[in-house]
């Protein structure tokens, strides 16, 4: 049986006699959402759930209000993978991909030579950007490395993507030392590894509580209040008319001209279309030279 209460949701949960904290995240609509309006090959939909997952585990270590973007960028057929997420656990997600994957593609034949960069956008405070070295053959090591180099804080990710109930489905934990100094290795590589024992159908389909019982009978784990995630695309109309505005007015006059007098915009994450024709261009144009004028 699925416990349904707790998909799309993310959990805390400390070790209260380890100092070791934990987190524990399954995406269900969410990540189904995010390629609803695309084609992607099955090995691009599987790493973008492990994006994703990774995303919501790292936005849950960090106490800050504002966005966080996880990208990865290569030269291979995959040329870039981006999700963007919030502290209110927003997530969204997008490919470009130029040529064929198979199904058994390794991350290095996908994205052949590339990085994987982490910009944190606070909404008070200095923006923050790491660039992770994709030399591992996973994304999961690639970030444990990040943190044990950067941070310098033992974090061990378990991230799983596939179908469950005919659906897509991703989910993971994240453990992590905790930063004061008072945790252990040997406390945390004793959790690390009963966390390894964890099956699909475990990850995919118990509740938070019952997976934790399931891991960590002998232990006092307390569980916080979860979060809800969700898709979310920040896209809209007022964006989609500031682009065309950017473009010098000859090309708007073409543009218009080539497409029957209305130029349509179609966003990349969720596949809404935004349609402007000359009348709602030149209201748009009205709108911003008074909002200039007023220095705005």
């Amino acid at each position: 049986m699925t416990y349904k209460q707790d998909n799309d949701k993310l959990y805390r949960y400390l070790f209260q006699n380890r100092a070791v904290r934990g987190e524990w995240v399954r995406l269900n609509d969410t990540f189904t959402e995010t390629l609803n309006t695309h084609h992607y090959p099955i090995r691009v939909q599987n790493l973008l759930g492990e994006m994703l997952v990774a995303t919501s585990l790292l936005t849950a270590t960090m106490k800050f209000e504002g966005t966080i973007t996880v990208q990865i960028q290569g030269d291979g057929p995959l040329k870039l993978a981006v999700i963007n997420g919030n502290e209110h656990q927003q997530l969204r997600a997008l490919a470009r991909v130029e040529g064929d994957i198979a199904e058994d593609a390794t991350l290095s034949q996908m994205i052949g030579n590339g990085v994987l960069v982490i910009s944190i956008m606070p909404n008070d405070g200095e923006r923050y950007q790491g660039v992770i070295a994709l030399d591992k053959p996973t994304i999961r090591e690639c970030l444990e490395d990040y943190f044990a180099r950067s941070e310098q804080l033992q974090t061990h990710l378990i991230i799983r993507t596939g179908e469950y109930e005919g659906k897509a489905v991703a989910g993971g934990m994240l453990l992590q030392i905790m930063p004061d100094g008072t945790g252990t290795p040997e406390d945390f590589e004793h959790l690390a590894t009963l966390a390894e024992t964890v099956k699909d159908e475990e990850m995919f389909g118990l509740s938070a509580e019952e997976l934790l019982f399931r891991l960590y009978h002998e232990e006092h784990v307390e569980v916080y209040e979860p979060q809800q995630t969700e898709f979310k695309c920040g896209c809209s109309r007022e964006r989609s008319g500031n682009a065309i505005l950017l473009l010098p007015a000859e090309e708007i006059e073409e543009m218009l001209a080539e497409k029957n007098g209305v130029i349509d915009i179609q966003c990349e994450c969720c596949g809404t279309q935004y349609f402007f024709d000359k009348p709602a261009i030149n209201e748009l144009k009205e709108e911003a030279d008074k909002l200039a004028k007023l220095g705005l």
